[in-house]
Parts: structure tokens; sequence; C-alpha cells
């Protein structure tokens, strides 16, 4: 018998792997390379011949050949285009450098690389250490391959996001710190597959899908969210926030990770649609799959699949809680980049996953992978959870008013054009907001649009079934004699009065009188009714065609103690036309926050303390207390800082200063939150250039 092989040390060639395999921004001592390139390792200890070392790749609780989760390969000439293989690059008297290539549709995840010789007689193997294998969307072999290099920088690389919100009428958007990078963050993600009730069923089956984009994009849309499987972030959007943070207080997905991870796996309280959708942004772009955010503006929840929301209000003009349907003021989701060899090439490109909870599919709480061209053509009928996605930025809406005694409903109106307006997400390497809108659908009232609409509706068997809840078509043909509209007459800040003018028209040539019942109600972002604000009413008489004008003020002291996170109101005018049908007057106003400006005093250089002042002016005539700056940063600082900013006086104007020190160059973001007892998550972030 020969003798075994000593214990060999390895040197992993961290660094230049990492710039190779585009992973040196991990902060980890662990190999990380991508699937589908070489990677070059060099280990001592081995006194054999270099042509009988047999290495060993394995991973997952119980590796086989047959689920791809162990391969065996010896030294070849050259690297293999279909397995695992390896090249021999040089050899010293006490050392060996070899070239290691993984398959384009290997496994991702955490290896073990054993390697034994031949020539010993003895088969023991020796473990050589451990490695991360992720997705490659630099290898034209990968499922996730992305030709343009500059959307891989954005949508892999990029650790800093702007995520678009408030209405149709009024986007603003935030910054958002991915950290995908952060420390640690690898291994949450790695759990976050462990955790999975797909893992927990059938482990090994579980780790040899995870060669496949679509199994993870859905697998891990279900584990972003609480429901099921005790997820990572819990949902809440009730407007109270007890126990937990609000969901608009985040200013980035590390926290929330590393919060999830410490807790002992326990869900972090509370998050909304665009706290999922980050989270989920930052685990894909993790492990290699291409991701962006991206909202959708008057979003449908279409919870009956019947390509149909519904929305109630009573006499008054209150909107109802009534019905399982919605149109949330925006909505967020994902879309990440692969081919789709299930559906063939044309649906291939962008696909659409949500780990909002919202509907359950397949029995959990999951939505994607669907194809966006499938949405775009109204194939509605390929997997996975194309009709919901549709009805999001398709659905009709229907408003009707609702007598909750009688049960009796009757049609305000309806609108085709309403829902999926402004879809929003962030330019490739620029701060702005790119509209891609014509992506999901053909241009709104359009025949193609129509007919796509029909196509969709009929491939999900709606055009042939009586629906008893549709309103009739002579319903649907009823023209109102008014028309009316609310428009902004100043600015929507908190912390100021809100003044709004109703507008009304006579359509027709006689006289009209009609009875106006007006209610503002502050809401969460899905347009939930939350606290009432104001309600008045008005009677008034329109002579033939003519248009009135009406003021409406809702002062700064009615709506402030109301107000919930999302600053958001909704003011509606139920108007009962006498002799003619109801008009409903609606109008969801986003107000904006104060402003709050981050400056960095001097040069920001690697390793070199510098000093940045934050700026807050209190806008109102009462003292804000309870002051809190939140401020967070990849590259620029570690964790979270949390400054106390003692209380200020009506419109005094306070400045903090804090300390930083960078320790990356490049363009850096700088993320700042500030809360008070009046002013719920006011945000902003400063691009920082760091230089040597």
């Amino acid at each position: 018998m020969g003798q075994a092989m000593t214990q060999p040390s390895t040197d992993w060639h961290v660094k230049e792997n990492g710039r190779e395999h585009h992973t040196s921004k991990f902060s980890s001592k662990e190999l990380i390379v991508r699937r589908g390139q070489a990677f070059v390792i060099t280990f001592n200890g081995t006194e054999q011949p270099e042509q009988t070392l047999t290495f060993i790749v394995e991973t997952g609780p119980k590796p086989s050949k047959q689920a791809k989760t162990q391969a065996t390969f010896g030294i070849s000439s050259t690297a293999s285009k279909e397995g695992w293989s390896a090249v021999l690059q040089s050899t010293s008297s006490h050392s060996v450098s070899i070239s290691i290539s993984s398959p384009a549709n290997a496994v991702i995840g955490r290896y073990k690389l054993s390697v034994q010789s031949t020539s010993t007689g003895s088969s023991s193997a020796v473990v050589l250490g451990t490695f991360v294998l992720l997705f490659n969307p630099w290898s034209s072999g990968d499922n996730v391959f992305m030709p343009n290099k500059a959307e891989c920088e954005e949508y892999v690389l990029e650790e800093f996001g702007i995520i678009f919100a408030g209405n149709n009428n009024h986007i603003n958007s935030f910054g958002w710190n991915f950290g995908q990078f952060q420390a640690d963050i690898l291994n949450i993600c790695l759990s976050m597959l462990d955790r999975s009730l797909n893992y927990r069923q059938d482990p090994a089956t579980d780790v040899s899908h995870r060669h496949d984009p679509k199994y993870l994009g859905r697998v891990l849309s279900a584990m972003v969210n609480a429901n099921d499987d005790q997820g990572v972030v819990l949902g809440n959007w009730s407007g109270n926030y007890d126990g937990g943070k609000s969901p608009s207080s985040w200013t980035g997905s590390g926290e929330i990770l590393q919060n999830w991870k410490k807790s002992g796996f326990k869900p972090v309280r509370y998050g909304q649609c665009w706290v999922f959708a980050a989270v989920l942004t930052t685990v894909l772009r993790c492990l290699g799959i291409p991701t962006r955010t991206i909202t959708n503006f008057s979003s449908a929840h279409d919870a009956d699949g019947n390509l149909r929301v519904d929305e109630f209000y009573d006499a008054s003009g209150n909107h109802l809680n009534e019905g399982a349907d919605s149109v949330w003021n925006f909505h967020v989701w994902n879309e990440s980049w692969f081919s789709r060899s299930d559906l063939g090439p044309s649906y291939s490109g962008w696909q659409i996953l949500d780990a909002t909870p919202q509907e359950e599919s397949g029995g959990i709480y999951q939505c994607g992978p669907a194809s966006r061209n499938a949405i775009k053509e109204g194939d509605v009928d390929l997997d996975y959870d194309c009709p919901f996605v549709f009805a999001e930025v398709n659905a009709d809406c229907m408003y009707w008013s609702y007598d909750p005694a009688t049960r009796k409903k009757t049609l305000l109106f309806n609108k085709s054009t309403v829902i999926g307006q402004l879809i929003s997400t962030k330019a490739v390497g620029r701060n702005d907001r790119i509209d891609i809108t014509s992506d999901y659908k053909y241009e709104e009232g359009s025949k193609k649009e129509r007919d796509i609409f029909k196509k969709a509706r009929k491939k999900l068997g709606l055009e042939d079934k009586f629906d008893p809840t549709a309103p009739t078509p002579k319903e649907i043909e009823q023209k109102p004699d008014i028309s009316g509209k609310f428009k902004l007459a100043g600015p929507s800040e908190v912390g100021k009065d809100l003044n709004l003018i109703l507008v009304l028209a006579n359509l027709q040539s006689e006289v009209k009188s009609v009875q106006v019942n007006m209610t503002a109600w502050s809401t969460v972002y899905t347009r939930r009714p939350v606290r009432e604000i104001w309600k008045d009413s008005l009677s008034v008489s329109l002579s033939p065609e003519e248009e009135k004008h009406f003021p409406i003020k809702i002062s700064y002291a009615e709506y402030q103690q109301q107000l919930t996170t999302d600053n958001a109101i909704e003011v509606t005018a139920l108007c009962h036309v006498e002799g003619g049908i109801q008009v409903l007057v609606q109008r969801h106003i986003a107000l904006d926050n104060p402003a709050i400006d981050i400056q960095v005093l001097g040069e920001a250089k690697v390793n070199k303390e510098v000093e940045v002042e934050v700026v807050f002016t209190n806008p109102i005539d009462i003292e804000v207390k309870d002051c809190v700056l939140q401020v967070e940063g990849s590259d620029l600082l570690r964790g979270i800082l949390m400054i106390d900013v003692p209380p200020l006086k009506a419109k005094e104007i306070s400045s903090t200063k804090f300390k930083l020190t960078p320790f990356e160059t490049g363009s850096k973001h700088l993320l700042v939150n500030f809360s008070c007892d009046k002013f719920a998550d006011i945000k902003a972030f400063k691009t920082v250039k760091v230089i040597d």
C-alpha cells in the first residue's frame, strides 16, 4: 500500500479569482466564483504525480452524480464544456496550481472540494476546503446571461437603488441600500434557500433544482415574505406598526436580513411592497441573477381573477372596504433577467417576480416568474401567475355606489384606462426614472391593446361565462349629466394646509340641481381608508353648460393627527344629480415631506475620516420632538448610525454633524432617514465620490 496524502494547505487566490469573476465586492475570506468560468487554486502536500489526482466537488445534504450535486474529475488537457474539469497550470517541487471549470448550468451554492490520488492505492480523499458558486450573467452559456455589460454592472453589482412611489399624479422617489455584498449577506441568502418549504420537504431534490433561476426566483419570492414559511419580512398594511419598525422607516435590506438571522430567523416586523421587492433584489443580485425593482402606478389587486376590480362608495362618498379587490396608488415588484427554456425563446428576458403576499399560488404566497413578453401579448395561460400580473396592469375598474343596509349596488362608472400607469424603474448608470409601460402593454385605448385584453379574457374563460356581478349593458351605457374633478390649488406638503378646487360642469342644456357629499380620509398607499379627516356637503344649482369652482381647504390641524406614514389622502365627492345618475369625483393626494439636506464637508478619501452635515428646518409653527437621524451607506460606514437630535422649535434649523471613514473607492451613496413626532421618515441620499 502506498502512503495516504498528507493534509495539503490551499491558496484559493481569492483576490485574483474575485477580479476575474466579478466577485471582489464580497467581503469574504472564502472563495466566491461564478459558474461556467475557470478559477485557479494552488495547493501543496501532494507528493504524487499530478496525473493521478482526482477532484471531487459536492454540495447539499446528499451529494449525488445523478442529481448533479456531486462531480468527480481528473486532470485533462483542456477545460470541458459539459461538466466539471481541471487543467494543470503549473507545478513546483512542493505545490501544484490547477484551473477548475464548472459547467454553465451547475447547481449554485456552497461546495466542498476534495482531492485524492489514485497512485497511492489509498482512496481516502482529502478536503481542500469550501467555495461558493454563483450564477454568471457575464457568461454566454448561463441562463442569466446579459449581453450588455453596463446592465450587468447595474443589475448585479450596484448596491444602491431608487424606488418610485407616490401616485400617478405625483411620483416621488427614495434611495435604497441593497447592500448585497455586505458581510454575511451571502450566507443569509444561502440560509434562506435552506429554510424554504421545498428544502424542508425534500432537501436533496430542492438542492438539485438550484441550477435553475426560475426555480430559485419562485422559491425566494415565497421566502422573502413571512407567510407560510417563517420567511424574512412580515407584512402590515394597517397603519399601526406597534411592535416593530414602520415599513417606511427602513433605508436598506442589510439591516432587515441581519435582524432576521440574529433573531433566530423570526420574521422582521414590518414590511410593505417596496420592502419585499428591495429585499428580493438584494438576494437575487447577491446570487448573481440580474434583478431590478419596478413600480406600477394605479396597480390592481384582482382577488377573484375576473380581470376587473370593483370599488364601493356609500351615499356620503366614503370609500368602503367591501369586496377583496383593490387598486393601490402604487405597487412595487421585481423583474429578473433569465431565459425560459420551458416556454421558448420569445418569452425569455425580463421575468416578473413578486414577493408581496397578495394571493396564494400553488397553495402558498409566491408569485412568478411571469414572462413580461407573455403579459404584453396576453398569453395568460403560461407559467407562472400571468393572470394576476396581467390584471395588475390591465384590469378594468368599476366604481359602485353601495348601500350596506339594503346591499343594493349601483354602477357609478367604469374605466378601462386607469390601471397600470407610468410603470417605472431606475435608469442604468444614472439616478433617473425611466418609463417602461410600453414593455407591459400596447398603447392604452388602441385597438391592439383592447384585442389583447379580449384574448386574455378568452384564455381565462371569462368571455363565455355569465358573471352575475358584472354591470348590465344598460348600466354601462348610462351617461352622466355632469362632470367633476378635484384640482390642487397650491403645494401638497405635510405641515401646510391643503387647498383644492372642486370643479363641476353641467353637460346638459337644462338646469341641474346637485347635492354633493364630500369626505377626506387618510389612507395607506393601498388606498385602504384609515381615519376620517374631514367631511362637508354642498347644494349646487348648475345653469345649462355652466362650470362652477368650489374652493376647499383642509387645514394642517385637521389632518395632522390622522395621517399615516404614507402621507396619503383620498378626497371624494359623491354628487347626487336630480333625475340623473350619481357622479363620483375622487382624487388621491400624496403629500411631500419637507426637505433635508446632506453636505460632505471636504474630500472623501479611503481610510480617511470625513465630516458630514445634515440640515433640517422645522417648517411648522409648533415644536417637533423625538427626532432621530438614521444613516447608512455601503462602503462608507459599517452598520447603521442612529443619532438622537434635540427638539426643534417652530421654524428652527437643526444641523447634525457626524464623521465617517470610507473603505472603498468609487461612487458611493449615503442614505439618511429623519423622523420626529410630526414627520415620519423624511428621506434623502447623497452621492459621495471616494478617491484614493
